[in-house]
C-alpha cells in the first residue's frame, strides 16, 4: 500500500485557502504543460489525496494525464483567497481520472464550490444552461508523494519536503528536430507576459513528476525571454518546458490566461526561454457573463468529445494503464 502523505500545518492553510493552483502534466515527447486550474481546497490531509474538477470537453489534457499519472500542483498566488501564508508550495502526485463521478459527488463539492467561486446559480433558465458545466464533470483525485515548500511566493530560501525525498536535477534533453530557437515573436510574447502578474515554469524532474517553479521576466533578446528565478533551482542544461501566465479577480472573474510550451536553456548567461507555441483567453469580468459563456463553452465541448469519442477513448487508454499505487 502507497505511504500517506501527510503535509505540515502551512501547506495545509495554503492549500485548503488559495483559490486558484497551476497544474502540469507532461508530454510524451519530455516536456511539461502548465495551466490553471481551480481545486476548491479538495483534498484530505489524512488521507494524503488532492483533487480538481474538469471538462470532458479538455480531452488533450486528460489524455495526457492519463497516459503519465504524475503530475503537480503549484500554490503560487494569495489573490482573493483565504490563506495569508507567504509560502510557495508544490504538491506532486499519481493522479486516477474518475470519467463518470455520480450526481451525488458532484453535489457534495457544491458547499466548497461556492465557498471559493460564489453561490451557484438555480432556476429554470441557469439549470438548462449550466448543466453541463455542473455535472457534466470530469474528477481527478491525487495521491500525494510529494509536497514541497518554499517560505515566500518567489521559492527563496531552503526548500522543505514531506513524503519521497527530492530526486537530484534531471539530465539535459536532445533538443527537437525542427530546432530550440523561437517560434514566437519574442518581443509579443514578452509583453503578454509582462501585463500578467503571476507566472509559473514547469518542466518535467527527474522522478518523471513535473516540477514547478515561480519567474520574473529579466529581459528578452533574439534568443528569447530572460527568466529570473532563486538560484540553484533550475537544473543545468536544455529541456523541454511549460509557462503559465496569468490574473484574475475575485471568485475568479475576469480571468486572463497565456499559456506557453517551448525550449528552455540554463547556462552561464542565466535561463533562457525559447516560446515555440502559445494559447490564452481572457473571460468575462462580469459573473452571469462568465457563467454564460462558461455553460455555452461546455456545451458545445461536451458535445464535440461525445463526437469525437473522447470518453471512450479515454476509457480505452485507462484499461490500458498499470494500475496506481
Amino acid at each position: 500500500m502507497r505511504h500517506r502523505v501527510r503535509w505540515p500545518d502551512e501547506a495545509d492553510d495554503v492549500i485548503k485557502g488559495d483559490i486558484t493552483a497551476a497544474l502540469s502534466y507532461t508530454t510524451p515527447a519530455g516536456g511539461a504543460v502548465v495551466t490553471a486550474v481551480a481545486p476548491c481546497g479538495l483534498g484530505d490531509r489524512d488521507l494524503g489525496t488532492l483533487g480538481f474538477t474538469t471538462s470532458l470537453g479538455f480531452g488533450r489534457k486528460l489524455e495526457r494525464i492519463v497516459a503519465d499519472p504524475r503530475i503537480a500542483l503549484a500554490y503560487h498566488a494569495r489573490e482573493h483567497g483565504y490563506s495569508a501564508s507567504p509560502a510557495f508550495v508544490l504538491a506532486q502526485g499519481t493522479a486516477s481520472v474518475d470519467l463518470t463521478p455520480s450526481r451525488a459527488r458532484l453535489e457534495a463539492l457544491t458547499p466548497q464550490v461556492e465557498h471559493y467561486l460564489g453561490k451557484v446559480m438555480r432556476g429554470p433558465v441557469w439549470d438548462r444552461l449550466l448543466r453541463e458545466y455542473y455535472f457534466e464533470r470530469v474528477l481527478v483525485d491525487i495521491a500525494v508523494e510529494r509536497v514541497a515548500a518554499w517560505p515566500d511566493l518567489t521559492a527563496s530560501g531552503e526548500m522543505s519536503v514531506t513524503g519521497a525525498a527530492w530526486p537530484g536535477p534531471p539530465d539535459p534533453q536532445p533538443p527537437p528536430e525542427n530546432g530550440t530557437w523561437p517560434r514566437l515573436d519574442v518581443s509579443r510574447a514578452a509583453r503578454q507576459i509582462a501585463a500578467l502578474p503571476h507566472r509559473v515554469l514547469a518542466y518535467r524532474g527527474a522522478d518523471g513528476f513535473p516540477v514547478m517553479l515561480p519567474v520574473h521576466l529579466a529581459g528578452q533578446d533574439p534568443a528569447g525571454l530572460r527568466l529570473a528565478v532563486p538560484g540553484g533551482l533550475l537544473p543545468p542544461g536544455g529541456r523541454r518546458a511549460g509557462l503559465l501566465a496569468h490574473s484574475y479577480r475575485p471568485q475568479l472573474v475576469g480571468l486572463s490566461t497565456r499559456i506557453f510550451t517551448g525550449w528552455l536553456d540554463v547556462g552561464p548567461r542565466g535561463a533562457v526561454y525559447a516560446p515555440h507555441t502559445t494559447r490564452g483567453f481572457v473571460a468575462p469580468p462580469s459573473k452571469r457573463l462568465l457563467l454564460t459563456s462558461n455553460g455555452l463553452i461546455a456545451k458545445y465541448g461536451l458535445w464535440q468529445a461525445r463526437r469525437q469519442g473522447t470518453a471512450a477513448r479515454l476509457a480505452q487508454l485507462a484499461s490500458e494503464q498499470p494500475a496506481a499505487g
